[in-house]
């Protein structure tokens, strides 16, 4: 039996969004920018995935903008926004439990002489408010703060913290990497207070290499690519016509049922998570309950490392992560799992359970199977 349950790290592409790449890949494959017929008909992909995108945000298409994922997302939102307001203030905030997409590129921009705030968190992951409020200052120009937490499932109090920001100074801007929050959660920038969002496709049953990042209008941003001054210029380049169709295609498809999935994904967690109390000396980390994301959940094996319990359970066929993938090839200990002050047993001990729409209650039952097995085993024969 084959379990995924990695789908924090990346999703399986919905088979209709796999058949419309193919077409605009083989049959549409127009470049947008040209006018012929071949290129109106490509642009038209383009055109759709916008409004897609315009209507779920409840934005305006031109406040749509696609790029290769949620990495650029990001860059672009901090680093052209940052040197395009570099004028009004050099003082950036964020929280120490971002993605490594947010923390590299605040460290990038402290070389570039900017400040940089890291807000502490809570023991269930949420970012300190009162923090944020003394942390805000006169060179204050962005905040970024991250919906879902990858590594946990924390849900940071997107709505509080923009209001702080934007009764301290409105000019402030407020970025939000949604990365893991949208498709789980029905969000509205502009009624939430956010001035950039970032979301990323192949975390959302879309192809890899696509990615959204919606910008308010009245946000002032600098370009990091450079070219053909495509999509109004701040993100230059050919449009990836077949990933684009692809992601809003996923977009849509994702909120369609929306209620009924999540409720499944929450009935499947609440369900791991009885059944994996009942092993000896296990921790689950941050909520468990509805304030916390129906589809994260990291536990702590106190007595077998992270890699050899992860690799154990990928010879049973289950397939799992000790923490963001995108840090996986660097074995440090996780920032989060320190930033909530999990005891040191359970630092290198841990494991991430991430599900979607098509997880099925067999393969909890056949994943808390193999730990029952393999766990106390694994405490008896590693050596720590």
């Amino acid at each position: 039996m084959e379990v995924y349950l990695d789908n924090s790290a990346t999703t399986r592409c919905y088979t209709s969004v796999r058949e419309l790449v193919g077409k605009v890949m083989c049959d549409d494959y127009g470049n947008p920018s040209s006018m012929h017929k071949k290129g109106v008909e490509a642009e038209k992909y383009v055109r759709e995935s916008k409004e897609t995108f315009a209507k779920l945000l409840k934005v305006q298409e031109k406040e749509i903008f696609f790029t290769s994922g949620g990495t650029e997302s990001d860059n672009l939102a901090l680093i052209g926004c940052a040197k395009a307001n570099s004028r009004a203030g050099r003082h950036l905030i964020t929280t120490t439990i971002e993605h490594p997409a947010i923390l590299n590129t605040m460290q990038y921009l402290e070389s570039e002489g900017f400040r940089v705030t890291y807000l502490p968190v809570d023991r269930n992951g949420c970012v300190k408010l009162e923090a944020l409020k003394r942390a805000l200052c006169e060179d204050t120009i962005l905040v970024s703060i991250m919906h879902v937490n990858n590594e946990i499932g924390a849900v940071q109090p997107i709505e509080e913290a923009a209001q702080i920001i934007k009764h301290y100074n409105p000019r402030i801007l407020f970025h939000v990497d949604a990365v893991q929050g949208f498709g789980k959660y029905r969000i509205h920038p502009k009624r939430m207070g956010i001035d950039l969002l970032s979301i990323s496709g192949h975390k959302i049953h879309g192809p890899k290499g696509t990615g959204v990042l919606y910008i308010n209008e009245r946000v002032k941003i600098k370009p990091i690519v450079f070219g053909g001054e495509q999509q109004k210029n701040v993100r230059s380049g050919t449009e990836n016509v077949p990933g684009i169709a692809g992601i809003g295609l996923a977009a849509k498809e994702i909120y369609t049922d929306f209620d009924a999935k999540i409720e499944k994904m929450r009935e499947l967690k609440r369900y791991f998570i009885e059944g994996i109390r009942e092993i000896e000396k296990t921790v689950v980390h941050g909520r468990t309950d509805e304030t916390s994301a129906p589809h994260i959940i990291s536990v702590g094996f106190a007595g077998i490392r992270s890699e050899v319990l992860l690799h154990t359970l990928e010879d049973k066929g289950i397939y799992v992560s000790a923490g963001s993938a995108c840090a996986s090839n660097h074995p440090a200990i996780s920032g989060v799992l320190r930033g909530i002050g999990v005891r040191s047993e359970y630092l290198d001990s841990t494991l991430r359970f991430s599900m979607s729409e098509f997880t099925t209650k067999e393969e909890i039952d056949y994943t808390l199977k193999t730990l029952y097995n393999c766990v106390p085993m694994l405490r008896r024969y590693t050596r720590y």
